[in-house]
């Protein structure tokens, strides 16, 4: 252990910064893995130009570590929500399967074209096959729905006059 400290910290940063950059690519699933390796590479190239105690340089890893973790949940947060393409028929889609059973809130309706999985935000009623159910949103790739009343359709217009 001793000849790994006899580095200079530049050295060491990047030595730690690389590490983890390699347990990241093999696919750990480490939350603040790949901020930590930002910041020992940072640090890494600031030892390098600015001689610092050690104290500091841990303050400044800690310290990048946090901000950078935080830039990249925002950033992976935006990525999450996107909204779903507008169409003709937004708000309404119809049940192919489920919502019945032992998981009577979970099932799958088609919208859109597509088929997806769906979750029902009410379940006053059963919901079978060929029923329409009105879009509520989207969480991941899961459709939130909710039944339709009879006469009504995605914007409360009547649907029975047609």
């Amino acid at each position: 252990m001793a000849p790994l400290l006899a580095l200079p910290p530049a050295l060491l940063w990047l030595a730690l910064g690389l590490a983890m950059l390699a347990i990241e690519a093999l696919g750990a699933e480490f939350d603040g893995l790949l901020a930590a390796a930002l910041a020992c590479l940072s640090l890494s190239v600031t030892t390098a130009l600015l001689p610092l105690a050690a104290a500091v340089q841990v303050l400044a890893f800690i310290t990048l570590t946090g901000l950078l973790l935080l830039a990249l949940q925002r950033w992976s947060q935006r990525r999450r929500e996107r909204a779903i393409p507008p169409a003709a028929t937004a708000g309404e889609a119809t049940v192919i399967s489920g919502f019945d059973g032992p998981t009577p809130e979970r099932g799958r309706v088609r919208w859109q074209g597509q088929s997806w999985a769906a979750e029902a935000l009410d379940t006053p009623e059963a919901l079978g096959p060929g029923k329409p159910v009105l879009v509520m949103g989207r969480e991941g790739n899961r459709l939130q729905v909710m039944a339709l009343s009879p006469g009504s359709g995605p914007a409360g217009e009547d649907r029975s006059a047609t």
